[in-house]
């Protein structure tokens, strides 16, 4: 099923920068087309019939035949008021793009290229047109065709609050907001904080220690003598052999071991409490009352003090609609603008990149003025 993005242009540069770019991020040049463009226009309206073709009516050969043929391609022929509506804002000068996309992820990535280059939001242009042209209120009476996923790119105050996509629900024009709040869940894992390891080695040390050795010789000696023989020396001569042996000592080493001391290892175990500090997140939604005298009022303070500083009233419209918002809410309600004014810079500018606080400040200050006043 094929989606298509249409976006409508107050001027020619922002819409053909906007077709730039987004062929630039991979989309064909036949899936990103802009109304203004004759071969575009021409090419998508009539089909194989060619525009000098001598049985082409008077009103298909204009130029406001060529951008009905063209819209009834992107819509189809069954929705008529979209035709028109789109239709007219061409007529009246405005550029439309559309990019055609096979799936639904591939329009929205398209749509947040589109949207950095400042798209007007065409249902305020057609409710400003009021019913000076045809299929005005029923452009504001249809709904999405489930068929078709046709975004109307909006820089108002819905996508500033917001700041994410919300899903839409075919055929019905409902929106969806999702709700989202974080949830902190601490658990316990074991993990390795060190400890010891115990080595065991042989060490050799010089050690002296001294014995005493006993030792025998043997001394033979010879002593001259002239004696008669007594009867006892007679007994030895004979023959025999007369034996004495030496003896002496020696060191003799030995070694015991002995258990001289223990080295034990073990564990102790201990419990602490860790108190856990973190942040969760979670989406608010804050729903805002727009009428139709908020407006009016809000546009003639642009015209009366900010319409010379440049830029359009749907430039200024999220900063009223936010300053009046944040009045509102429960974090700020009651308090004073000199106390918040810091807190809701931030705020601002972090929803809003690129948009300055010096600019939408008085615009902001006039939106908080409305509602605590």
């Amino acid at each position: 099923m094929q989606h298509t993005l249409v976006a409508v242009f107050d001027n020619r540069s922002d819409a053909q920068q906007a077709l730039e770019d987004v062929v630039a991020s991979g989309f064909s040049r036949q899936c990103a087309r802009l109304s203004e463009d004759d071969s575009a226009v021409r090419g998508s309206s009539a089909g194989t019939t060619s525009a000098a073709s001598t049985t082409t009516t008077a009103d298909d050969t204009s130029i406001g035949g060529s951008i009905r043929h063209f819209f009834a391609d992107v819509f189809g022929s069954d929705r008529e008021a979209h035709v028109q509506v789109y239709s007219e804002a061409v007529n009246r000068g405005h550029f439309v793009l559309t990019v055609t996309a096979d799936s639904e992820p591939e329009v929205e990535r398209a749509a947040d290229i589109v949207e950095r280059h400042g798209p007007v939001d065409i249902d305020e242009k057609s409710q400003q047109w009021g019913s000076s042209y045809a299929g005005a209120e029923s452009m504001r009476m249809g709904t999405q065709s489930s068929s078709t996923a046709q975004q109307n790119l909006q820089q108002g105050a819905q996508a500033q609050s917001s700041q994410q996509r919300a899903d839409t629900t075919t055929g019905t024009g409902t929106t969806a907001i999702p709700v989202i709040q974080e949830e902190l869940k601490v658990g316990k894992r074991a993990v390795e904080r060190g400890g010891v390891r115990v080595y065991s080695r042989l060490v050799e040390t010089p050690v002296n220690e001294s014995v005493s050795l006993r030792e025998e010789h043997v001394n033979v000696e010879r002593h001259p003598v002239d004696k008669p023989a007594n009867p006892a020396d007679l007994e030895a001569f004979k023959e025999g052999t007369i034996e004495m042996r030496e003896t002496a000592e020696e060191a003799v080493v030995e070694k015991t071991a002995r258990v001289v001391e223990e080295v034990t290892i073990g564990k102790n175990v201990s419990q602490r409490e860790q108190k856990i500090s973190d942040k969760v997140r979670h989406t608010e939604v804050e729903v805002e009352q727009l009428t139709p005298a908020d407006d009016t009022y809000y546009r003639s303070h642009w015209q009366n003090n900010l319409a010379k500083a440049g830029g359009t009233y749907e430039d200024y419209a999220p900063a009223y609609r936010y300053g009046n918002t944040m009045a509102g809410s429960d974090t700020y309600r009651g308090r004073q603008w000199n106390d918040v004014e810091s807190n809701l810079r931030t705020d601002w500018e972090a929803r809003n990149p690129g948009s300055t606080w010096e600019r939408v400040k008085a615009a902001v200050r006039h939106g908080w003025d409305r509602m605590t006043s």
